[in-house]
């Protein structure tokens, strides 16, 4: 097991040494141990002992197995009663938001074909290796004029919005998006493979239709925007492949991860990387509405 926050291990399953290591971090008052406590545990003072038990509950699978975990605490964070800001921004999108997500998500994605490299080149499983293969060259590559990648109909979206490509890729990443890139890399460089693949793909139940039949308080994106002139054609090309492709992708990359963690034994070192990996895209999501405003006050 692992710390969610900072990494540190643990014996497996181990709660107690969790609860004391999150205690210590709090006595001593550890500003990022602090907040995810507040955020995900409790509020209220507690001791080691209280902390352990909780942290049991909160790692427990249920019977939707690690899938369904996966999805219930993605939905808390991005989809509970008051949707993450950039979400809710996406309801009804500006061309500043647009554009926000467009120079930060060219970051996000060449960093994406890194984090599948990655995993592909530290697994001996081939249906894994195909499944990663299939990532980078939907994400990256692309399948000929007709098909082209989700980079390419990134940077047309942000060319529909008024702003040239070359000054998109130009355009260094905020500190939230650098800070959030380096935590997938250490990932997916030093972590298990396994976890590196839940940390990675589960943030792709960000568009997933689905999480509304499970509790997701809305869409992505508000799906009537695709039918009206509300945004440009290049813009909806982009929303409309997301919306339709990560369905599959997160729900495959899911079922290969629970396989694959249950039988290699790393079930608890996967949960908590994963809550490391979703704190840092929420920082980066929010990087994407920082650099929205830029662009609304330009």
């Amino acid at each position: 097991m692992k710390c969610p926050t900072c990494g540190t291990g643990f014996d497996s399953n181990d709660f107690d040494a969790l609860g004391k290591h999150f205690y210590a971090e709090a006595l001593r008052s550890d500003g990022r141990h602090v907040m995810w406590l507040n955020r995900n545990i409790t509020k209220n003072k507690t001791d080691a002992t209280a902390l352990s038990g909780l942290f049991e509950r909160f790692f427990a699978l249920g019977s939707g197995g690690l899938q369904g975990w996966v999805k219930r605490r993605f939905i808390e964070k991005f989809y509970g009663p008051r949707p993450h800001p950039f979400v809710s921004a996406l309801q009804n999108p500006s061309r500043g938001t647009l554009l926000g997500y467009v120079v930060e998500h060219q970051h996000f994605l060449r960093q994406w074909v890194r984090s599948c490299s990655f995993i592909m080149a530290r697994t001996d499983e081939t249906e894994v290796v195909m499944y990663e293969l299939d990532n980078i060259n939907t994400e990256f590559g692309g399948a000929g004029p007709d098909r082209p990648s989700h980079y390419e109909l990134l940077l047309r979206m942000g060319e529909s919005l008024g702003l040239d490509r070359t000054k998109v890729l130009a355009t260094p990443p905020l500190p939230d998006t650098k800070d959030a890139i380096r935590v997938w890399d250490d990932i997916c460089q030093d972590y298990h493979w396994v976890e590196a693949m839940v940390a990675m793909h589960g943030l792709e139940l960000i568009a997933n239709r689905n999480l509304r039949k499970e509790g997701a308080s809305v869409h992505y994106f508000d799906p009537e925007i695709l039918k009206t002139g509300q945004v440009t054609d290049a813009t909806k090309a982009f929303l409309r492949e997301g919306y339709e492709a990560d369905v599959g992708h997160s729900e495959e990359a899911l079922d290969l991860a629970a396989k694959f963690a249950g039988r290699l034994g790393v079930v608890d070192d996967v949960q908590a990387t994963f809550m490391r990996s979703i704190d840092a895209f929420d920082n980066y999501l929010m990087a994407r509405l920082e650099r929205g405003k830029q662009f609304e006050t330009a």
